[in-house]
C-alpha cells in the first residue's frame, strides 16, 4: 500500500482515535490544541480583565484574519473575521446602492445555500433590489451558460457558492467573475465549501468578495467566519452594516462614522474572543498539510466513493468529472436518513441531507481503510435492517 504522508497529522485531531470522521464538510474535527487555546483565554480573563482589550483581544479579528489570507491568496490585513456567513453577506449587500445607474438586480443560483438567500431574499425589498435565482437541470450542478445570460446591464451584484453545498459542484468562479465584470457587476463568492479543501486564490478568481468560514474544512469551530474585500472595492464603498471596530476612532466614541481602511472597515460590534482563540490551530495545519496535498488526496478518496456507490446502484448526487468536485460525494441509499442514523450509532460519522442522501467528506487525516468502512458499514445496516430502529427519530444537524 502507498504510504500517505498526510497521515502524519491524525494525532492533531483527538476525535479520530475513536471514530471514523467523514463530516468535514460539517464540522472539521477539533485540533488536540484548541483546549490550551481557550484555557489561555480564560486566564486572561480571569487575570488581566479588561486589561487584555488592549494586549490583544482588540486586535483578534484581524490577526487571526491573517492565519486564513495565505489560504486565499489574500494580503496581511485584508481579511476580517465575522460572526457568521450569513452577516458576511448581508454587509456585502449593506454596502452597494441598487437605486444608481439601473443595476438593481441580484444574481444568485437554486443551489446556494438556503442561509446566504434568507438574507439577500430579505434585504432586496427594503432596499430596492431584485434578486434572479438560476434554476438547476439536475439538482448537482449549474448550466454555466445560463447563469452568464442572466448577468447582464441590470446587474449590480452576482452572490453565489464557489462550491455548491449539496453536491460539491465547482462553480467556475473565473469565468463568472471575468464576464460579471464586463457587465460592470461585482462578485460575492460563498467558499465555505472549497477553502481548506480546494485551492483558492482570490486574485486568480478576480473576485471581488469572498466570505467563508474556518467551521467546516479548515478544522477551526463554530463562530470563525471570515470577509475579504478586494482593496480597491473596499476604498470605494463600505457596509451600512456596521459597528464601532469599524471606525477610525473608535475609542473617541464619536456619534459620526468614519470608517477605517483595510479588513477593520468590515468588522462591526464586539468580536466573539473564544472563538477567536480556538479558531487559527486549524488552518495552521491545513497550511502545513498543503492544499495541492490535501486537494490531491481528495480527488482519489472521492473518486473511490463514487465508485463503491456505482458498485451497489446508489445515486451519486456529485459531479463525475474531479475538475468540478470538491470533497463530498453524496449518494442515496434505501431509507437514508435511517441509515445515517445508524452509522452515527457507530461511531461513522457522517450526515443526510434531503434530496442528497448521505454526505461523506474525507479529508487529510482520513485513511483509505475509513472510506471502505463507510460503504461496509452502509451494506450492513441494510443487511440487518438496523435502520429500522431509527424511523421516528428527529434530526437536528446530521
Amino acid at each position: 500500500m502507498t504510504r500517505d504522508p498526510l497521515l502524519r497529522f491524525r494525532a492533531e485531531f483527538p476525535i479520530l482515535a475513536t471514530t471514523n470522521y467523514q463530516v468535514s464538510n460539517s464540522l472539521g474535527a477539533m485540533p488536540r490544541e484548541v483546549p490550551d487555546r481557550l484555557t489561555e483565554y480564560a486566564n486572561q480573563w480571569a487575570t488581566r480583565g479588561v486589561r487584555a482589550w488592549a494586549e490583544g483581544w482588540w486586535d483578534m479579528p484581524v490577526a487571526v484574519g491573517d492565519e486564513i489570507a495565505p489560504l486565499i491568496g489574500a494580503g496581511k490585513g485584508e481579511v476580517a473575521m465575522v460572526a457568521n456567513v450569513s452577516i458576511g453577506q448581508a454587509q456585502v449587500f449593506s454596502a452597494l446602492d441598487y437605486t444608481e445607474g439601473g443595476r438593481d438586480t441580484i444574481v444568485m443560483t437554486e443551489l446556494d445555500f438556503p442561509s446566504v438567500r434568507y438574507v439577500y431574499d430579505a434585504l432586496a425589498t427594503r432596499l430596492g433590489a431584485r434578486v434572479v435565482v438560476v434554476p438547476s437541470d439536475d439538482g448537482i450542478g449549474i448550466d454555466h451558460e445560463r447563469l452568464l445570460a442572466a448577468i447582464d446591464e441590470r446587474t449590480r451584484l452576482v452572490s453565489i457558492s464557489h462550491v455548491l453545498f449539496r453536491s460539491a459542484y465547482i462553480m467556475d468562479a473565473a469565468r463568472i467573475c471575468a464576464h460579471a465584470h464586463r457587465m460592470g457587476a461585482l462578485v460575492s463568492l460563498d467558499a465555505y465549501h472549497s477553502v481548506g479543501i480546494v485551492p483558492v486564490d482570490v486574485r486568480a478568481l478576480d473576485a471581488d468578495f469572498l466570505t467563508g468560514g474556518v467551521l467546516k474544512w479548515l478544522c477551526g469551530g463554530p463562530g470563525g467566519s471570515f470577509l475579504w474585500v478586494k482593496p480597491e472595492v473596499s476604498a470605494r464603498c463600505a457596509p451600512t452594516l456596521t459597528g464601532w471596530q469599524a471606525h477610525e476612532h473608535p475609542f473617541s466614541f464619536e456619534s459620526e462614522m468614519s470608517y477605517a481602511s483595510g479588513a477593520w472597515r468590515w468588522l462591526s460590534g464586539t468580536p466573539a474572543v473564544p472563538a477567536l482563540f480556538a479558531a487559527p490551530a486549524g488552518p495552521r495545519i491545513v497550511r502545513e498539510a498543503g492544499m495541492p496535498a490535501i486537494r490531491a488526496k481528495s480527488i482519489r478518496q472521492t473518486s473511490r466513493l463514487i465508485d463503491l456507490a456505482d458498485a451497489r446502484g446508489f445515486a451519486v448526487t456529485a459531479p463525475r468529472d474531479p475538475e468540478r468536485r470538491g470533497g463530498t460525494v453524496a449518494f442515496d441509499v434505501p431509507h437514508a436518513r435511517e441509515v445515517a442514523q445508524a452509522l452515527l450509532a457507530r461511531d461513522v460519522i457522517v450526515d443526510y441531507r434531503p434530496g442528497a442522501g448521505i454526505r461523506v467528506a474525507p479529508h487529510f487525516y482520513t485513511s483509505d481503510d475509513e472510506v471502505e468502512q463507510v460503504v461496509a458499514s452502509i451494506d450492513d445496516i441494510l443487511a440487518r435492517g438496523s435502520w429500522k430502529r431509527y424511523t421516528d427519530q428527529r434530526l437536528v444537524v446530521t
